[in-house]
């Protein structure tokens, strides 16, 4: 009998789909074990979705088989909104099993996790907006209580608290899981194992997103390199039989190359797939300073102050992340610094010369439905229609798909054609709006990629944790009813302040027997001042560790080049290039020693301030 940790859950056996003559899915097979979370990776258009709702019986396969256990219940995060009940908690109710019809708190626990407060859970669900009518089909579907779980982007209308709320919930979880999603890291932090749909088969390792696509990219350069081999050997053999076929006394060995090349197998080369390739393009900007705000202060009408008294400056290689729980401010926020909000109070100084280029939600509404792709992007460069076309292609509008109306564009295709009308526009300053919303993991990478080449200033608001963690270095932070700037990168907000609420989820350490009752939200702040006071001492001393750091890597780079050098000179007798490397070398293994000398000095410097404030702290304890 099978140990409990290997039996099956699901079983796919020899699936295919296909749409219109598009293969999707080609003999595909796999297993997900209990206990097993499963994060399905793969292009835009390769069959993610199907997969699930094959998976949900909502469609059918064109041939194979689906097996589940008797009794095995799925939930399935639908994204088709529909509403029956008069209340948000009636409709999470819905979910509940049979045996759990009556217990309301469960429905309310998931409500609670994904945001809404008592009285939003009394709410009609056609009071809220689009985003949080996704939370409540969720919280239907996690009402059950299902044996498997099936998340389709589950992030899209999200913020970063509920995103955090829900990694943790699904780690917590006992049950299996197929995640599909475009955030990288939401997927390495819930995910046992990864599958990618890839050449219309699937991959399935144990692991993270990183590990299975090297795996994919080293197998697929073995075979290309043997195919090439087989490709030259096979030319080889063929140009023999042609020479010699007319050669009586070679009969034999003509005859043996023609059996051996009957039995030769001939790889096809694999089909080059699409890339996402493009780089936002930076004009000069002379001064430091691109914009700044002055006591900025901003409110809908009857609404309560969203930015209060907000003070910071853009300057030219900031990367700045607006970070905040949806209906925020963040996306208004962006949306003064770019002019096209009027402040209640204060005031917005961007430098008279600095050109900005802006990426929102209210900028994709304003694409026109029946323009074909080509006509929106060359409206953005109108003296430059090659260009325009060029960055198409490189946004994989290729061919005829350059000419499809924007009206039948997906979410992701419209926002690729925001990118390019961004990209056809040369600025100083870039802002982004939740850019990777309905970019597929790939394009997100590219995104990221893109962005940190940039020669300017970048603000972006976003829910993805690591864009934030890749790109940030300084933050403005909407939550606890008010707007900060945080000076440091995402992982020292995170380290220092956190977000609002989540150490009240945490286990709480067991209440001393004496002393007083320290209050938390003093102790919070008499932490974040020390922290600050730390950051502030020892910045100019963690820059100076990463740029020793970067000095070694390169010396050390060139000290083995030089090392290997030597060898090969050596082995030719050229005294000359002996002499040159051998210079060469000598002088680096100076520098490399002089590095490690003053890296150990600034980290003695580093390290002796910090242990200063770890006292510090100790002391609040």
């Amino acid at each position: 009998m099978m140990a409990f940790e290997e039996c099956f859950m699901v079983q796919v056996q020899n699936l295919s789909k296909s749409y219109g003559g598009q293969t999707l899915l080609e003999n595909v097979s796999f297993q997900v074990n209990a206990r097993e979370r499963l994060g399905l990776v793969g292009r835009n258009g390769y069959g993610k979705t199907t997969l699930l709702r094959i998976l949900t019986g909502v469609e059918e396969p064109d041939t194979g088989t689906v097996t589940f256990p008797r009794d095995y219940r799925v939930g399935w995060l639908d994204q088709h909104l529909r509403f029956t009940q008069p209340s948000a908690v009636e409709e999470a109710c819905l979910g509940l099993r049979p045996e759990h019809k009556d217990d309301k708190w469960r429905a309310e626990k998931m409500l609670a996790g994904l945001g809404f407060t008592v009285d939003d859970m009394k709410k009609r669900p056609s009071e809220f907006s689009g985003g949080y009518q996704v939370r409540i089909q969720l919280a239907k579907c996690l009402a059950g209580e299902p044996d498997m779980l099936l998340l389709d982007e589950p992030t899209n209308y999200l913020d970063i608290v509920s995103i955090r709320w829900l990694i943790r919930f699904l780690n917590a979880w006992k049950g299996e899981l197929i995640l599909v999603t475009h955030d990288r890291a939401f997927m390495d932090s819930v995910s046992t194992h990864t599958m990618v749909i890839h050449r219309r088969k699937v991959r399935k390792i144990a692991g993270g997103t990183e590990k299975l696509y090297e795996q994919i990219l080293q197998e697929e350069e073995v075979y290309e390199k043997t195919r090439q081999n087989d490709e030259k050997r096979r030319k080889e053999i063929e140009t023999f039989i042609t020479r010699f076929r007319a050669k009586a006394r070679l009969g034999g060995l003509v005859q043996s190359r023609v059996k051996l090349l009957e039995k030769q197998t001939q790889n096809a080369a694999l089909e080059k797939l699409p890339e996402l390739e493009f780089q936002f393009t930076a004009l000069p900007f002379a001064t430091r300073r691109m914009l700044e705000t002055e006591n900025l202060r901003f409110r809908y009408p009857d609404g309560p102050f969203l930015i209060d008294g907000l003070i910071f400056a853009v300057e030219k290689t900031d990367r700045i992340a607006v970070i905040g729980k949806n209906g925020k401010g963040k996306s208004t926020l962006l949306r003064l610094l770019a002019g096209e909000l009027e402040p209640v109070e204060g005031t917005v100084k961007p430098h008279p010369q600095v050109k900005t280029g802006m990426f929102g939600q209210t900028n994709i509404e304003r694409l026109h439905p029946l323009n074909t792709v080509e006509e929106e992007l060359c409206l953005a460069s109108p003296d430059d229609k090659p260009r325009a076309r060029a960055i198409a292609g490189a946004l994989l509008f290729e061919g005829d798909l350059m000419q499809k109306k924007v009206s039948v564009l997906s979410g992701g295709e419209k926002s690729r054609v925001m990118l390019g009308k961004l990209l056809l526009s040369p600025s100083h300053l870039i802002m982004l709006d939740e850019p990777t919303n309905h970019l597929d993991m790939e394009s997100c990478d590219s995104l990221i990629a893109a962005l940190d080449r940039f020669d300017g200033a970048v603000i972006v608001a976003t829910h993805n944790e690591m864009l934030l963690h890749a790109l940030a270095n300084r933050i403005v932070v909407l939550d606890r009813g008010k707007v900060t700037v945080f000076e440091g990168t995402y992982e020292e907000f995170l380290e220092q302040v956190g977000w609002e609420g989540e150490e009240e989820e945490k286990t709480e350490a067991k209440k001393a027997e004496e002393g007083p009752i320290v209050n938390k939200k003093d102790l919070r702040r008499a932490r974040s001042e020390i922290l600050a006071r730390k950051q502030k001492e020892t910045k100019h001393l963690e820059i100076r560790m990463k740029q020793i750091e970067a000095e070694i890597t390169s010396r050390e780079t060139e000290h083995r080049a030089a090392q290997d050098g030597i060898v090969e000179a050596s082995s030719t007798g050229d005294g000359k290039r002996i002499a040159e490397f051998s210079k060469s070398f000598h002088r680096l293994t100076g520098e490399i020693e002089a590095f490690y000398t003053e890296l150990e000095t600034v980290t003695r410097e580093f390290e002796a301030i910090a242990a200063k404030y770890e006292k510090e702290l100790a002391g609040l304890e």
